[in-house]
């Protein structure tokens, strides 16, 4: 992927290295409000990012994950109460990082690289701390003036996913979109505060805290081995002895727990691995593998294996193949409970070798055992659409939208319904409301623009085209005046 040098940071870069004191109700903090805000816009330059990795069962997982850790303990959504939502992108470099107002993510590197539940939990308690202290607010905060908000944003987006180079330098990935920074690091004081809810946090959950240690302590390893290649976790997280030791203090007195990993963890690193590079060589690397991981000879380990080379045969359209295999790990597990990772690859599997009836069985009977997973949502929509079963598949996607009125892939689907049936309008109409969810409002405008000439267009769409074509013109415009201003 191409890189270029785009712009020096260097005076934000120094004020966010002046972190108030924990507790000081410093005016310079961005609000609540702002500080979610301007999560939100970061996150939609990374989903339309090719290295976001927008996969149901991964993100279900993590989410799942996060959420849990997040509930050992409420207070940590602080007094704006953010909702958290935590995603993968793809990158083999170690790193994990936070933005303004609950969004985490974690490269899948790190996904790979941590040995056991306890350690990635280890990890997203960490960033969770970074966020319930508001770190990031209170460096962005620096900024006096509404007017700096887009060089907050950038800068956001320079702190991001990967990068190289000197301290303040923003790296932009040449057509995707947002910037890379591995240089903008969190004070020691702040890396404190963050060890130590993290560590409160995965005590209160369940997890094993020497997870924290141990994953800490490989990375500095890691860096002492290979001075030349620190890993990009410690750039933006710096790590000393002391704050090792620290962690190994806090934890010396605790009463050991083991915690036994879930094989969902197990299946989800293996996905991870193949959709980390997909690519003939990638494929071939992950096989490897997991030809490896079967000469363990270890349940959980052999599970994984089979459901990974199961979705390295998917993804080469192996599909009988696929399915083989995936049965196998199917018998391995048991008698495990059910897992969204194997029900999610057998309804893909069944999907594209055009065996729509079978899939719809099987979703039926995920969506009652994963009620709230939002890829089943999505797999049902497909399938209803495959099986051309089109007005039952507008019609739920049309109350999909309404209970999830920010999801973007919904309307996605309810305009590829909407075009099945050759309804035009209403097709470019949903369009629209995707673009403009994900912050392509010029695209957006130009998809009501098509809406307003079809020939199927009717007096009630046209007043709604209409209504909405003028909302995000005025939107539109307010943020190019914002652009002008700045």
């Amino acid at each position: 992927m191409s890189r270029a040098l785009l712009l020096l940071f260097a005076p934000a870069f120094v004020a966010a290295q002046n972190l108030p004191v924990l507790g000081d109700a410093d005016r310079s903090t961005l609000s609540p409000l702002m500080e979610r805000k301007l999560g939100e816009e970061v996150m939609r330059d990374i989903r339309r990012d090719r290295d976001y990795m927008n996969d149901g069962p991964l993100l279900e997982y993590l989410n799942n994950f996060g959420n849990k850790l997040v509930l050992a303990r409420p207070d940590v959504r602080g007094e704006a109460n953010f909702d958290f939502f935590f995603f993968a992108v793809r990158d083999p470099v170690l790193n994990a990082f936070a933005l303004p107002g609950g969004f985490i993510g974690v490269h899948s590197g790190l996904i790979l690289a941590a040995q056991s539940e306890s350690e990635l939990a280890a990890v997203l308690a960490h960033e969770i701390g970074h966020v319930t202290q508001r770190h990031l607010a209170r460096m962005l905060g620096q900024q006096k003036n509404d007017s700096m908000i887009a060089l907050a944003s950038m800068l956001l987006g320079a702190l991001v996913l990967r990068g190289s180079g000197d301290a303040g330098a923003a790296i932009m990935m040449g057509g995707t979109g947002f910037a890379m920074q591995r240089q903008l690091s969190f004070s020691r004081d702040a890396e404190r505060e963050a060890d130590r809810i993290g560590l409160a946090i995965l005590g209160e959950s369940g997890f094993e805290t020497s997870g924290m240690v141990a994953f800490f302590g490989r990375l500095q390893s890691a860096s002492r081995n290979y001075s030349d290649a620190v890993p990009a976790y410690l750039l933006t997280h710096p790590l000393t002895t002391e704050r090792i030791a620290d962690i190994e203090a806090r934890i010396r007195d605790q009463r050991y727990r083991q915690h036994a990993d879930s094989l969902d963890f197990q299946l989800i690193r293996a996905r991870v691995r193949v959709l980390q590079d997909t690519s003939e060589k990638g494929l071939r690397d992950a096989h490897l593998v997991f030809e490896n991981q079967l000469r363990l000879h270890v349940k959980q380990q052999t599970v994984a294996a089979k459901y990974g080379l199961a979705f390295i045969a998917f993804k080469q359209n192996a599909y009988d193949k696929a399915e083989r295999l995936l049965t196998e790990a199917s018998a391995s597990a048991a008698p495990a409970k059910s897992s969204l990772a194997l029900s999610d690859l057998d309804i893909e599997i069944k999907l594209a070798s055009n065996r729509t009836a079978q899939a719809l069985k099987l979703i039926a009977t995920a969506m009652d055992e994963f009620p709230l997973a939002r890829s089943m949502a999505y797999q049902y929509a497909n399938a209803l659409i495959a099986d051309k079963q089109l007005a039952e598949a507008a019609a739920y996607l049309r109350e999909q939208s309404q209970l999830y009125r920010q999801d973007a892939e919904i309307q996605d689907l309810l305009a590829k319904a909407y075009a099945a049936q050759g309804k035009q309008a209403l097709q470019h109409m949903a369009l629209a409301e995707s673009y403009a969810l994900t912050g392509s409002l010029p695209a957006a405008i130009i998809q009501l623009e098509i809406a307003r000439k079809a020939p199927d267009a009717q007096f009630y769409e046209q007043a709604v085209i209409d209504a909405r074509y003028r909302e995000l013109k005025e939107r539109w415009k307010d943020e190019q005046e914002d652009t002008k201003n700045r």
